[in-house]
């Protein structure tokens, strides 16, 4: 398996084509979008500069890695050849539906689909295909080239050996790939996601502050990113997509996301993407300056 096809040149997308090019696999790096593509492209050379800074590569090792992504605006196009489809679209299920019935139809009949989905059932997106068993979650962690951890997510009729291949994947590409069942949220969010919700009900409920907060995840339980500053970091609106999700499938009101969020997207205070969330970033991606109405 070398050939790799990735659909979506956001924070995620350039993320994993980065990854696996640098390990020498060939990446057709796939949006609709040129202005995404070039976008992503620029992201994947500075951190490959910020890794050569840090002696962790040599210019000729970022060469061959940018040698080894070609870009696509068209998904049959750019997936004729793949071995390995990752889908990292938007966090949205009929999207990601849309997407894999076409991968269905454009793509090797032996090749696996694989989405890189926080929370989305994978039985339900495999369903819209003719393979629900090539069919298979591959959760990276944000930012890919540096998070060590791949959650591998069987859908229902996920066979083993699709299952065993994608870890042996993840493995080459020097993660870790750990399996987990096809259940809202999975492990990682799953967990996650109502401690940052709870972080948010806890401001709301005036107990402390932003600052406070964190600082007392960050020193007392050794988190190196407190809830609230890591929830700008993944996006409020993606946080909030994924309580959506996990309180849809579970009808359990512990999921179900709080007020101040849900009023915050709404009002397009989104985190780092947006400029603002529960710190200011307008004038630098570290969350130096608690955002004026919390403050």
């Amino acid at each position: 398996m070398k050939n790799i096809a990735v659909i979506g040149a956001g924070t995620m997308g350039n993320g994993i084509a980065h990854t696996f090019a640098q390990f020498g696999y060939s990446v057709s790096l796939i949006d609709i979008s040129q202005v995404a593509l070039d976008k992503g492209l620029g992201t994947i050379s500075k951190n490959l500069d910020r890794m050569i800074a840090k002696e962790k590569i040599t210019a000729a090792d970022k060469q061959n890695t940018l040698s080894n992504i070609t870009t696509f605006t068209s998904i049959p196009d750019g997936v004729k050849n793949a071995e390995l489809v990752i889908e990292a679209a938007t966090e949205n299920m009929d999207l990601k539906k849309s997407i894999f019935k076409q991968l269905d139809e454009c793509t090797n009949a032996d090749a696996i689909l694989a989405t890189n989905t926080s929370s989305i059932s994978i039985t339900q997106i495999a369903a819209v295909t003719n393979r629900p068993d090539k069919v298979i979650g591959m959760h990276f962690m944000n930012p890919v080239p540096i998070m060590k951890l791949v959650e591998i997510i069987r859908g229902y009729n996920t066979t083993d050996a699709v299952t065993e291949a994608i870890v042996n994947v993840s493995m080459d590409i020097k993660k870790v790939p750990v399996e987990v069942n096809d259940y809202p949220g999975f492990v990682a969010n799953r967990i996650l996601m109502p401690m940052i919700n709870e972080s948010i009900e806890t401001l709301y409920n005036g107990v402390a502050g932003v600052k406070e907060i964190d600082t007392v995840m960050k020193l007392g339980m050794a988190h190196p990113m407190g809830p609230l500053q890591l929830a700008d970091f993944i996006g409020l609106d993606v946080c909030l997509s994924i309580l959506h999700v996990m309180y849809d499938g579970f009808k359990n009101p512990k999921y179900a996301p709080c007020p101040l969020l849900v009023n915050m997207v709404t009002a397009g205070k989104l985190g780092v993407k947006s400029g603002e969330g529960f710190y200011d970033y307008s004038e630098s991606r570290k969350a130096e300056i608690v955002a004026a109405m919390f403050s």
